[in-house]
Formats: C-alpha cells, sequence, structure tokens
C-alpha cells in the first residue's frame, strides 16, 4: 500500500467548497478560549462540507495566526459570522426552523448513538467552553441535548474531539 500524495487526493478548491452541496448542519460555539480548538472545528467543518460556524461571545475570530495554524485554509472555504451573544443566534436559528441542539452532559440528555436524524430538518449544534461546557441559559434554550458516551475516567473530551465526532456522526447518518 502506498500513501496518497495530496495532490492525488481529489479535493475541492475554495470555489468549488462554496459552490457545493453543504451539509445541513450549522456549528455554534458558545465561548470558547482556545484558538487550536477554533482552528480544529474549521478544519472539520470544511471536511464535511458544514453549512456555517458561529463564534460566539469569547470566541476569537479569524484571521488570526493561532487559528489559521490548526484550521489550515478552512476559516477561507468555511462561512463563519462573529455574534456576541449565543441566545440571539440560536432564537434566530429556531425562528428560522432549524432544530437546536447543544452537546453537553445533562439531565435527560440522548446518547449521540441514540439520536436519529431527519433528513429533512437543519440541525444547529452547539459546543461550549472548554471548562464550564454550554452555558445553562443555552442548554435551556435548545431543542435538544446530546450527550457523547464516554466510558472511561475522564468526565469530558476536549471540544475540538467532540465536535470531530457529533459532525462525523450526523454527515455519516445523513449520507447513508
Amino acid at each position: 500500500m502506498r500513501k496518497l500524495k495530496n495532490s492525488e487526493l481529489d479535493r475541492l478548491d475554495v470555489e468549488q467548497f462554496k459552490e457545493a452541496e453543504k451539509t445541513p448542519v450549522i456549528i455554534i460555539l458558545d465561548n470558547i478560549r482556545s484558538l487550536n480548538n477554533i482552528g480544529s472545528v474549521f478544519r472539520t467543518a470544511d471536511a464535511f462540507l458544514i453549512e456555517k460556524i458561529y463564534l460566539c461571545g469569547i470566541t476569537a475570530q479569524p484571521p488570526n495566526k493561532e487559528i489559521h495554524k490548526t484550521a489550515l485554509g478552512a476559516t477561507d472555504s468555511v462561512v463563519w459570522e462573529y455574534a456576541e451573544n449565543t441566545l440571539d443566534v440560536i432564537k434566530k436559528l429556531k425562528a428560522d426552523n432549524v432544530s437546536v441542539i447543544a452537546i453537553e452532559q445533562a439531565e435527560n440528555a440522548t446518547f449521540l448513538n441514540d439520536f436519529q436524524l431527519d433528513i429533512d430538518k437543519k440541525y444547529a449544534v452547539v459546543f461550549g467552553n472548554e471548562v464550564k461546557g454550554v452555558a445553562q441559559d443555552v442548554v435551556s434554550e435548545s431543542d435538544l441535548v446530546i450527550e457523547i458516551p464516554q466510558y472511561g475516567t475522564k468526565h469530558s473530551l476536549n471540544i475540538s474531539v467532540s465536535a470531530g465526532v457529533v459532525i462525523w456522526d450526523f454527515w455519516s447518518k445523513l449520507n447513508i
């Protein structure tokens, strides 16, 4: 077996990405402090043709050298918007009939592997701060809370890992 060169991967260029049909998923980053996590989420969003990213609260915005380090140019391909208040974004999306899902550990949360996507819906998934998680008022305003099952000793996953797991799960369920 031979590793493929980047030139053999047949990837979209930025213009082709912008014109491509998007996965009906919007990402909301609720007060993410790590620039590397933000960049990693951009890169994952690019990989799975995510429609848009909202950067909320203290979440830094491109252009930023540290975000670019992990995004590797995905800030140019993925549509993004900054909003000071996460709740304002959620209310706007819900008014547009987007189903809002907080990724968090909460009472009555649905495990990710048990969640059934409706292929006719658009979803927004909220990922929270590295220490505090998704803010309680955001959890309360969400339509649903999904928890990634974990079985080891740690209480949580890194936000960029959580985003990768959830985005892959949604993408694979939508592209059966």
